[in-house]
């Protein structure tokens, strides 16, 4: 059964029919029985999908649309939004992918059983899995106010708040990891102990076969001694609490745990050591060597012996709420509108797997809204999570999309912690993750940096990608956090918080890889805590990668491989990698195969002998004592040799020879001179007629299909160079291109159109191309090129908006002629364009010429003479 409620755009009924949008339009304007707009704007309205369809029907227009098509029409109209409809669908697609008889069962009925169904089958999957609880008003994202309950503002805006009865059963009872302010203790012992709180009293640890945070430590239960102290300061407050005090005094914690939760914050029961937070101005990451106030006003103070530890054993005392779990489970009224969509996802997972169902869907969101999105490609995070090394427990406290965590290689007991301030992500992360994998997967929702959902974690990795440049990280609040352990982060050094944070939540050695923009190298605002990374051996590699690595994609990014100092001495030199020489000559981006193997390389031979032998131009390690000056500058083009340019004069005096031959080819394929004739008067044909009769195919591009292959990109037919884009792996089939296709682009304005030729046939077609692939018995391919490359031609085929101008191919204009004189002028059109390809030859190799000589003449390796 079709939702009359989900709605489709005039693009979408496009994509139906498969004709253009001006074709919608006018059928709007002639057909008096078109539906009517639903919703939408006046510019841009939207249709009953329902609706469409059975007109389409009626008038014989409805294509043949492959389910992949439909769904998507069903999830991007869905009257909740395409993120509400994401979440559920991912839901649906978890379950059938662990018990799909479970599915099978509940969707044989009516949707109204479905929908009654779906809540209970979904809790026994998501809670065990993605820790997922009940649906209910503020807590998570499923729910119908879900986007209200995160109070964030960005990844690293606002504080979090979870919200009402937001419990935490789902994500931390499962994991044995404290809350914020009123953790379990951890191995308590095998019966709950009750915790004299102001309100009722909550079991801890009321599910024993819950395995804790490092079990392999023996933890001690809360109130198992009366020498432990427990810790519950605040920032403005610095108090350490005797036993009596923490068990009799409510107003310390949160009077009303919930869903068994202690409201003890007892942070030996994790790490089966004493802390003791001390707030003394200016020493914040400080071990107080002597008792503090009491909580009870008035109480006298007690000699306290408290052994100083290290400070990575310190729990933030900054969130006072518990965290929201990144997922609940909708109810049946949430999920009533989603059933159609569910149902057809179904059918899809059935031909193609449920993880590529998802994929594909979430795939195709994040394509249709770029700028909404700070995405890591995939090829990044593989190298993140290479560098990182195998791991059982690694966190991203910035998740976004999940990407990161995707890429770390499974391992048996496999657990993954994520965060992120934005609900709707978080979600999709958990869900993401769970169907990519068996591990055990922990999501919450809130601001890492003033609300850490997992403060008692000791992670054997740390993967992450922070924001960037972000000045409302909580500076102000967070002034004495015990977290910066390596100095207080200025206001401006965001991504030092974002470093520091890592640290604290890596268990003694373990690896941290953070992707970080340049500036956080140099910047004077953060010298002293990068010397004192240095001086402490946790920063143990900084990384610079090509231009267009990452978004922002005009900036060379950098990487940061940290690790949590353990017993042993620190190391005394860092490893300094420079990978700018692989950026990419286009928009493809960098040459990944030979970044990943040049950084991978200096890295594992660095950490199996503490130091790099020099690499030219590439990579060398720096002792600890040469960085310490006063600017403690990290970027590696500042510390690295040049590449060795021994045999530089010789390869100038190539490119020189190379140059002249390509000038004499130049100058045979100058067109002769143009002779006058009389303006031609053809009978003119369009593309679109061309098409609608058979002479030509025509296909738009942008699918990267299952196999990984070259992929033609609109730069490269501009720049008349070979294939250098990629695109993800998708369900969709990619559009290879054929030897005589003519490939042309509709953004930028230009009249060009390309000749597909041997050596780039085979590539896929990217974004923003059409192809045309004639019929070599109708038409010539160089005299189709030749005539869509008119300047006139192309401007009144030409659409303008504010920023773009976009090209209707199907308007473009070329003349009927016999095919006889169209190779005529398909062989003038093919000359001109070899004269073209020899002129840009001619000038890359110019410029190859110029900067070599300039750079040979001022590093010394070319005489002046």
């Amino acid at each position: 059964m079709q939702d009359n409620a989900t709605e489709v755009t005039a693009a979408g009924i496009a994509r139906l029919a498969g004709v253009g949008r001006a074709a919608v339009s006018n059928w709007r304007r002639r057909h008096a029985d078109f539906p009517k707009p639903v919703g939408g704007t006046e510019t841009s309205p939207s249709f009953a999908l329902a609706e469409v369809e059975a007109w389409l029907r009626k008038q014989g227009k409805l294509a043949e649309v492959p389910l992949r098509e439909r769904v998507w029409q069903q999830l991007a109209g869905h009257p909740e939004g395409p993120l509400t409809a994401l979440v559920h669908t991912g839901c649906a697609l978890l379950l059938i992918h662990e018990r799909p008889t479970v599915w099978l069962d509940a969707s044989a009925g009516s949707d109204a059983r479905l929908a009654a169904m779906l809540p209970g089958a979904l809790e026994k999957v998501l809670t065990p899995r993605v820790g997922g609880v009940r649906g209910r008003r503020g807590t998570g994202v499923g729910g119908a106010s879900a986007s209200a309950s995160a109070g964030t503002s960005g990844r690293a805006g606002a504080g979090a708040s979870a919200g009402a009865g937001g419990g935490v059963n789902g994500v931390f009872e499962q994991a044995g990891v404290n809350g914020p302010s009123n953790p379990p203790a951890v191995n308590a012992g095998s019966a709950p102990t009750a915790v004299n709180s102001g309100s009722a009293a909550a079991g801890v640890n009321s599910d024993p076969a819950v395995p804790g945070v490092n079990p392999e430590s023996t933890a001690p239960g809360v109130n198992s001694a009366p020498t432990v102290p427990a810790v519950n300061s605040s920032p403005a407050a610095p108090t350490v609490n005797t036993p009596p005090t923490v068990l009799n005094d409510s107003s310390v914690h949160n009077a009303q745990p919930t869903h068994g939760e202690s409201a003890v914050h007892n942070a030996s029961a994790v790490h089966n050591r004493s802390t003791v937070h001390s707030t003394v101005p200016g020493t914040p990451a400080a071990i107080a060597d002597s008792p503090s106030t009491p909580t009870t006003p008035g109480a006298p103070t007690p000699p306290q012996t408290t052994p100083t530890i290290p400070t990575a054993s310190l729990t933030p005392t900054t969130p006072t709420t518990p965290p929201t779990p990144a997922l609940t489970t909708p109810t049946g009224p949430q999920l009533l509108p989603s059933i159609p969509l569910l149902r057809g996802a179904a059918e899809l997972a059935a031909e193609i797997g449920a993880r590529q169902t998802f994929e594909f869907l979430l795939g195709r969101h994040l394509d249709a809204n770029p700028r909404q999105y700070t995405l890591t490609p995939a090829e990044l995070a593989g190298l993140m999570a290479d560098l990182a090394g195998p791991a059982r427990t690694v966190l991203d406290p910035a998740c976004g999309t999940g990407a990161l965590l995707r890429a770390v290689d499974p391992r048996p007991g496999q657990e993954l912690y994520a965060q992120d301030s934005a609900p709707e992500l978080a979600a999709l992360s958990a869900l993401r993750l769970a169907l990519h994998s068996r591990a055990t997967v922990r999501a919450a929702v809130g601001d890492t940096l003033r609300a850490d959902a997992h403060p008692g974690l000791q992670a054997d990795a740390v993967l992450c990608h922070p924001p960037f440049n972000e000045r409302n990280w909580g500076h102000d609040e967070l002034a004495y956090d015990p977290r910066w352990e390596y100095g207080f982060p200025a206001r401006t050094e965001s991504e030092l918080a974002w470093v520091q944070h890592a640290l604290a939540r890596l268990t003694d050695g373990g690896t941290a890889v953070l992707l970080m923009p340049p500036a956080a190298a140099s910047r004077r605002s953060g010298r002293r805590i990068r010397a004192d990374l240095l001086r402490r051996g946790a920063l143990r590699a900084v990384v610079a990668l090509p231009v267009g690595a990452a978004p922002p994609y005009n900036i060379p990014l950098h990487l940061w491989v940290l690790r949590r100092p353990d017993r042993t001495p620190a190391a005394p030199e860092v490893l300094l990698v420079d990978t700018g020489r692989f950026a990419g000559e286009t928009r493809g981006g960098p040459d990944w195969e030979a970044v990943r193997e040049a950084v991978l390389d200096a890295w594992r031979a660095f950490a199996r002998e503490g130091r790099l032998a020099e690499r030219p131009g590439l990579a060398r390690s720096v002792p600890v004592i040469e960085l310490l000056d006063d600017d403690v500058d990290l970027a590696p083009a500042r510390h690295l040799p040049p590449a060795a340019v021994a045999d530089g004069a010789e390869q100038l005096t190539r490119v020189r020879e190379r140059l002249r031959e390509t000038l004499r080819l130049t100058a045979d394929l100058t067109p002769p001179p143009a002779d006058p004739a009389p303006a031609a008067r053809w009978t003119l044909t369009t593309v679109g007629e061309l098409a609608r009769g058979g002479a030509l195919v025509m296909r738009t591009g942008g699918n990267g299909g299952h196999a990984r292959v070259p992929v033609l990109t609109d730069h490269d037919v501009l720049a008349g160079t070979a294939p250098s884009g990629a695109l993800p792996e998708s369900e969709e089939e990619a559009v290879l291109t054929e030897p005589g296709d003519v490939v042309v682009p509709v953004l930028g304005g230009g009249a060009v159109a390309r000749v597909i030729d041997g050596a780039t046939g085979g590539a896929a077609l990217g974004r923003n191309l059409v192809l045309l692939r004639p019929d070599r018995t109708a038409l010539d391919p160089w005299f189709l090129a030749g005539f869509l490359r008119g300047t006139a031609n192309n401007r009144q085929a030409s659409s303008y908006a504010s920023t773009a101008t976009r090209l209707d191919v199907r308007r473009l204009h070329l003349p009927r002629l016999p095919l006889e004189e169209q190779r005529r002028y398909g062989a003038r059109f093919r000359a001109l364009d070899e004269f073209e390809r020899a002129l840009r030859h001619a000038s890359r190799l110019g410029e190859q010429l110029v900067r070599g000589m300039y750079d040979g003449l001022t590093d010394g390796t070319v005489a002046p003479d």
